[in-house]
């Protein structure tokens, strides 16, 4: 598989999954409805090729009305089901407006479901607004920036969130930011010691 770093974007092509198609045409409905996202976790590296298993995959919105968050819920709910209520001013108030995620599924099955939050900090504002535009095939995904992903799993610290880390340094260590990356490793605490053991350092010029 070869990736392509092109004017800022990243563009590959490779046959889509179930989980690919399933997370294409959910956004697909977000960038119809105006809602500005970003994917986050472990589907980022899945995305590019990490063989492993998820069954929910994590996006950040920006704080929208509910007024535009009923219009994006009628349109979709003929499709897609929400696992935590069926109502949609809960869906909004109860769960979002608290910062709790809202899964959402296709009709009849439970995985693989979205996790849909509003951002809720700093490191999820600069996910959103630094987004990175992925051009799969003909169609179009946006992803967190890998200089913040890879810190962050890290910071999450389990063992699969550090094989995801590992595998996006490794697949993109030539193209990335290393002072960003050396920045968002400061912010998370990640001491330079797990950096060496897990990423085996690197050059911050």
């Amino acid at each position: 598989m070869e990736i392509e770093f092109i004017n800022d974007k990243i563009i590959f092509s490779r046959e889509f999954s179930l989980l690919d198609s399933f997370v294409l045409d959910f956004t697909e409905n977000l960038v119809k409805n105006n809602i500005k996202y970003v994917i986050v976790s472990g589907y980022v590296a899945i995305l590019f090729g990490r063989s492993r298993i998820s069954e929910d995959v994590d996006i950040l919105i920006e704080h929208i009305s509910f007024e535009k968050f009923l219009k994006f819920w009628s349109e979709i709910e003929q499709n897609y089901e929400c696992l935590n209520t069926g109502n949609s001013y809960e869906a909004y108030d109860d769960y979002l407006g608290n910062h709790h995620a809202i899964r959402l599924a296709k009709k009849g099955s439970f995985i693989p479901n979205i996790e849909l939050k509003f951002v809720k900090n700093d490191l999820d504002r600069h996910s959103l607004e630094h987004r990175k535009h992925v051009k799969l095939a003909d169609r179009s995904l946006y992803l967190s920036p890998l200089e913040l992903q890879i810190p962050y799993k890290l910071f999450l610290g389990s063992e699969k969130d550090i094989e995801d880390a590992r595998f996006l340094f490794k697949l993109f260590k030539d193209n990335l930011d290393n002072v960003m990356l050396k920045m968002f490793l400061g912010k998370l605490k990640i001491s330079d010691n797990k950096v060496e053991k897990y990423l085996g350092g690197f050059d911050e010029s």
